[in-house]
């Protein structure tokens, strides 16, 4: 039986793992950081734990058809977010994150 070196096996499970997928471009280099997004189903505010500090970064809460639903521009301070959404309707939407730093995508569900 061949041995399959530990450092595979934790490539494969942090891909399984990744809610969600930033690309970071540095050298040319392309990097997957997991982003963790809860609570999922939300209700009152949704939160995003680690992104990239920035001075300036728009968020933009979409429907699952593209609408824009929200827009906001923030600072990203901790490496989180926390972004309110008790106005929103009960249902599936996407969370677009774009500053110079990095650019993602994730969905949550509104309870």
């Amino acid at each position: 039986m061949a041995k399959v070196p530990v450092c595979f096996f934790f490539l494969v499970l942090s891909t399984l793992c990744l809610d969600a997928q930033q690309d970071v471009n540095s050298d040319n280099k392309n990097y997957q950081t997991e982003i963790k997004v809860f609570p999922n189903p939300a209700t009152n505010v949704v939160n995003l734990l680690g992104l990239e500090n920035s001075s300036k970064a728009d968020i933009l809460i979409s429907d699952i058809s593209g609408n824009i639903i929200q827009q906001y521009r923030w600072e990203i301070r901790n490496h989180a977010l926390n972004i309110p959404i008790a106005s929103l309707n009960p249902g599936i939407y996407i969370i677009s994150v774009s500053s110079k730093e990095q650019s993602l995508q994730t969905k949550f569900y509104k309870k």
